[in-house]
């Protein structure tokens, strides 16, 4: 049984095949997901998914990439979406100086923002962070967001941050990175952070894992994703696979 905790089945590239793209998934066993809605247009395809398969969940937030057209109202919008039972989480939030559309300050402000929301509603957050370590692992201290924890999303630095990570109630996330020849450390982390810290994803559609780098990512790949980490790690691809669901469940409180 595999969890996969960050897809975007919401994603215009799954429209033609869609079914498709789940039963492969399912084939693979997967038999969890979590669909990730990061604006408006995404976040409602994404709870039109869950009302339609009762093994997928959502993950709602504003990515920081387009924090700048983020208003009060979609705050609000968002605080109520969360009282569906299958919304699970917050995010992706955080902080992305990759790219310059929303100015730093109004990113963080975004962030901090949502930050406090998961902590009122009691939801764990998902983070995307892309060339912005410190500035964020200040703010999830500053916020105290170990309160309510949550994912480092598709992890890609040191162990010793991960640590730091873990010590404020985080898991770690590995996804397709950690399949690509040159991906020094991700590998290092899956070698050194605890099974029990650890969870998979895919980042469907993007990201896909080796052989198919390049390529449009789906759910099923999680598989390689898992099988990697357990090479890494000497143990079996099963102790991976239930180890890391038992993560995704607790975390999210799916019974």
């Amino acid at each position: 049984m595999l969890f996969d905790t960050h897809v975007h089945l919401n994603d215009s590239q799954y429209d033609l095949d869609l079914k498709e793209v789940i039963q492969n998934a399912q084939n693979a066993g997967v038999k969890k997901m979590v669909v990730v809605g990061f604006d408006r247009p995404t976040i409602n395809r994404a709870m039109e998914l869950i009302e339609t398969y009762d093994f997928l969940y959502a993950s709602i937030g504003w990515h920081p990439v387009d924090a700048i057209d983020m208003t009060d109202e979609d705050l609000i919008w968002i605080e109520e979406l969360t009282k569906h039972p299958k919304v699970v989480a917050l995010g992706e939030m955080g902080l992305d100086y990759y790219w310059d559309k929303s100015p730093k300050e109004i990113q963080k402000e975004v962030f901090r923002k949502q930050i406090r929301l998961a902590k009122k509603v009691k939801l764990p957050i998902v983070i995307h962070n892309r060339e912005a370590t410190q500035d964020i692992v200040d703010i999830l201290k500053e916020e105290d967001a170990q309160e309510v924890g949550g994912i480092m999303h598709c992890f890609s630095g040191s162990p010793e941050i991960a640590r730091e990570c873990i010590n404020m109630n985080f898991y770690i996330s590995l996804g397709g990175p950690v399949t690509f020849k040159n991906a020094k450390k991700p590998k290092e982390v899956a070698l050194e952070i605890p099974l029990n810290r650890l969870l998979i994803e895919t980042d469907c559609p993007y990201l896909a894992p080796h052989p198919y780098r390049g390529k449009r990512n789906e759910p099923a790949y999680v598989k390689l994703v898992a099988e990697q980490i357990a090479e890494i790690k000497g143990i079996s691809f099963e102790e991976v696979a239930k180890q890391t669901s038992l993560n995704a469940n607790k975390l999210f409180g799916i019974m």
